[in-house]
């Protein structure tokens, strides 16, 4: 008997094999690459390149920037960091929740079929689960469960997001790495520093998740919201115009403080909605993957 986590994983797997056909090169069936450690040459620099790789010695001797070029590693590991806080939870459907699980287990999965390891990190304040990193498709398989399993408690506080992203800094210092963090970025400020400081050791792509109902309020009338991060309750008039005039003023000034929080961590994030069709999200990324120098 096949259980819930096995038939969440076979219906990705179905889809993945559909939408991706064709779209990854070559024999090596994954599109995001390894660091490589293999020093090979020297060139000079151009803007798109990466400013880790100049060589600040060859480059004080000519007098021009010139970077060092790697052999490229095609044995890699990623690591999936997901937001399973209760803000999570909320949204149309399953909510961001189950977006980001189907996410995250259809990128582990794409990831293991070129042989590479893969692992996850799961945070909530009240827990922390971290799944090290192995090959194959057992290994998506537990993290399916892992994320289909337990549900998190309650917190009376904020998600501390730099927690979070502090954590996954230490499991993942022992190897440069491919990071995905996945979470919807509602939390305690301050959490710039930790992504740039993960950005500057990895290569991390961040996927924002979010829901419409956060980004416009529905006109439903008179409605009990609660917070789902503290459990804090209010009665609302959805359709008080004022009110909605105030929301649409607070919400424009979150996304402009994300925004530019991730402009001064230095990543330029994915945003995928409840509403919207996951694997198209996925075949976006990685076409602007194979866009991005390496």
């Amino acid at each position: 008997m096949t259980t819930a986590p096995d038939r969440l994983l076979r219906r990705l797997e179905w889809k993945l094999g559909r939408r991706l056909d064709g779209r990854l090169q070559g024999s090596y069936r994954t599109v995001w690459h390894g660091a490589g450690l293999d020093f090979t040459d020297l060139r000079a620099y151009t803007p798109e390149d990466d400013v880790r790789h100049i060589d600040w010695n060859v480059t004080a001797r000519v007098d021009e920037p010139f970077v060092r070029l790697y052999t490229e590693d095609r044995e890699m590991t990623a690591w999936l960091v997901i937001d399973r806080s209760a803000s999570m939870r909320f949204g149309g459907g399953a909510g961001k929740e189950s977006t980001a699980a189907d996410l995250a287990i259809s990128i582990g999965r794409l990831i293991s079929q070129g042989g590479n390891r893969v692992g996850a990190i799961l945070f909530d304040n009240a827990s922390r689960r971290v799944v090290p990193p192995r090959t194959g498709r057992d290994q998506v398989l537990r993290i399916a469960r892992e994320l289909t399993g337990n549900v998190p408690k309650k917190s009376d506080k904020t998600t501390d997001l730099a927690a979070m992203l502090n954590l996954a800094a230490t499991t993942t210092s022992k190897r440069r790495s491919l990071v995905f963090v996945m979470s919807d970025f509602i939390g305690d400020p301050g959490w710039d520093r930790p992504l740039a400081r993960l950005a500057h050791r990895h290569e991390v792509v961040v996927i924002r998740v979010v829901d419409p109902a956060e980004l416009e309020l529905p006109d439903l009338g008179l409605i009990l919201v609660e917070d789902a991060e503290t459990g804090e309750q209010l009665l609302v008039d959805t359709s008080d115009p004022l009110l909605r005039a105030r929301l649409t003023e607070q919400v424009g000034a979150r996304e402009r403080e994300v925004a530019e929080a991730m402009r001064r961590a230095g990543v330029d994030p994915h945003r995928i909605t409840t509403d919207q069709d996951m694997l198209a999200t996925l075949v976006d990324m990685v076409r602007r993957s194979g866009r991005r120098p390496r």
